[in-house]
């Protein structure tokens, strides 16, 4: 069963587009990432996704509702953490919680018991009593988890959950998504980070100026990038690359210099290494160290858009957006 549907789904701002035609499908029990720079869309599809952003053209169902005629539907069934924090520093973590779960009409008894259950899977059952305003950035991050499970949701949104947390508490907040997915919610997770995208998600579309770019599992965008490459330090990088040129025993694509290292690529890195070393003793080059690189998601990503996802970061697409957003 898919658990979100779309179709040519867009959103325009005063003639920007920020999601162009968008086509998805999602299946149930799925972790699936919205990987891509700042700006290229991912936000506003979730906005969409969770009725808080009309489309300007295109259709949706979320759990089965359609997100423009049954949006109480849509929001009632699931569980949304925004990238902007939005929990009340002044108050404690339990009376959070409880505001959202009066909210949500969760009656008393059982709100009590899902506080509780909530706290405990993020752990922070011995902070339940403490203002926010005292909690790390991490903290605050797992009591927002916790706020969007808080109705026992079939589909939980993560929007840039660990932007700006340091790598150690980023590990943390990967432990408590996999402990989610383990326990059968579905979850769409938006993000820049190539590496939360590979270890988290089932699968992922890669999204760039509001278009899907490439759609599939981390390991099958991987294989489209060809072979792997070969780095290899020495004392005559061109002498070894036209012992290279010369030899027809080595498969090598897209060499390039670098001061002392040689980069190419090849189909079979294993077979190559020993034939290379024996290339360079042979032309009497020393060999410094030799390292392999397989295609990483920030290959296929330069695959498909041509530049690097860092080269994206800080952006000024996203401000402009939440400028026209307050428009709407």
């Amino acid at each position: 069963m898919n658990i979100i549907e779309t179709e040519g789904l867009t959103k325009k701002f005063n003639g920007f587009t920020a999601v162009d035609g968008l086509n998805l499908t999602v299946k149930e029990g799925e972790l699936f990432g919205l990987l891509g720079p700042n700006g290229a869309g991912k936000s506003t599809t979730m906005y969409m996704l969770t009725t808080l952003l009309k489309p300007t053209s295109g259709s949706a169902k979320v759990n089965g509702f359609d997100i423009k005629t049954q949006a109480h539907q849509v929001r009632t069934s699931i569980g949304v953490v925004f990238q902007d924090h939005t929990l009340d520093d002044r108050l404690s973590a339990f009376d959070n919680l409880d505001i959202h779960g009066r909210l949500y009409g969760i009656p008393g008894g059982e709100r009590q018991k899902r506080i509780k259950a909530v706290l405990e899977l993020v752990d922070l059952p011995e902070w339940a009593d403490k203002q926010v305003r005292v909690f790390s950035g991490g903290m605050k991050r797992r009591l927002e988890i916790a706020r969007g499970l808080l109705q026992t949701p079939k589909l939980l949104f993560l929007d840039e959950p660990t932007l700006g947390l340091d790598p150690q508490t980023r590990r943390h907040i990967w432990e408590y998504i996999e402990k989610l997915r383990r326990e059968g919610v579905s979850i769409i997770l938006s993000t820049h980070y190539l590496e939360e995208a590979d270890y988290l998600c089932d699968r992922v579309a890669i999204i760039d100026h509001g278009k899907i770019v490439a759609l599939d599992t981390p390991a099958a965008l991987k294989n489209i990038v060809q072979g792997s490459s070969i780095q290899i330090d020495c004392s005559d990088p061109q002498k070894l690359l036209a012992e290279l040129g010369k030899s027809k025993s080595v498969k090598h694509t897209n060499a390039k210099i670098a001061g002392q290292v040689l980069t190419f690529g090849t189909p079979e890195p294993g077979r190559a290494i020993p034939l290379v070393m024996k290339l360079a003793e042979k032309a009497k080059i020393a060999v410094n160290s030799i390292e392999t690189h397989k295609p990483s998601l920030e290959d296929v990503f330069i695959h498909y858009t041509g530049r690097s996802i860092r080269e994206e970061k800080g952006s000024g697409v996203d401000e402009m957006r939440r400028r026209m957003f307050r428009g709407h």
